[in-house]
């Protein structure tokens, strides 16, 4: 369960799902760092760092929405938003194999009937995969970024970017880019204001219009994997409510 000094916060963000938040935590902690997927001395503020950092993301996300999580990594911050919100439906996506059984199996360990995991890169899922809302953590810069996660967002539906302090530069250095990719308005959040210091600082991209991409003109996966681990056709495992 989280430190006491947190305890308020993660109550305010998981509610009766607190205990599931828990269970999470401790394969973080455990079978996350044994396989490289979080590091060690980022064990003692799990709670504060990572599940009530993306949890808080949940208060812009409408009821119902569908989530599309991009290079979900050990699952910041989509397994975070499925545990807040059982009422979202979830798809993970992650190129590495290591990453997606990792996934499947905290999706079969906290039954998260909400959650699909789907192995491939963002631009591989173009067309397979649409979504209200896109979310990334700690992924790559916003021109990057949004030309991996635009795409898979439906038009009216956003990109939900966690970043940090100097998200309004990096909006202002890339405003171009991002109209050119097919975003419209661009808000910069401060989520669980009163529950975290500093809250979480998300960049809000609304999709505008569709934008058809050049040939040949795809990026590499969203954590920028290069080699290593075969790519395959990707691996699916679909769970729905």
């Amino acid at each position: 369960m989280p430190p006491a000094q947190f305890a308020e916060a993660a109550a305010a963000v998981f509610g009766d799902r607190l205990a599931l938040a828990g269970r999470y935590a401790e394969l973080l902690a455990t079978e996350g760092v044994i396989r490289g997927l979080i590091g060690p001395r980022e064990t003692p503020r799990l709670w504060e760092r990572h599940l009530i950092n993306c949890g808080v993301m949940s208060q812009i996300i409408p009821s119902g929405a569908s989530v599309v999580d991009v290079g979900s990594g050990a699952g910041l911050p989509g397994i975070v938003l499925a545990v807040a919100r059982p009422d979202l439906v979830i798809t993970l996506v992650e190129p590495l194999a290591r990453r997606t059984a990792f996934l499947d199996e905290v999706v079969d360990l906290l039954d998260l009937d909400n959650v699909t995991v789907i192995r491939g890169r963002a631009e591989e899922v173009v067309g397979r995969v649409e979504a209200d809302i896109v979310t990334a953590r700690a992924v790559a810069a916003l021109d990057k970024l949004a030309g991996w996660c635009l795409p898979l967002a439906a038009v009216g539906g956003r990109l939900l970017a966690l970043k940090g302090a100097s998200a309004a530069e990096e909006v202002a250095e890339h405003e171009a880019a991002l109209s050119a990719l097919g975003g419209g308005e661009v808000t910069v959040r401060f989520c669980g204001e009163g529950l975290i210091d500093p809250p979480a600082t998300v960049v809000d991209v609304v999709k505008e219009r569709q934008v058809v991409a050049a040939r040949g003109s795809g990026n590499r996966d969203a954590r920028g994997s290069r080699g290593g681990e075969s790519r395959g056709d990707g691996r699916r495992k679909a769970r729905r409510r």
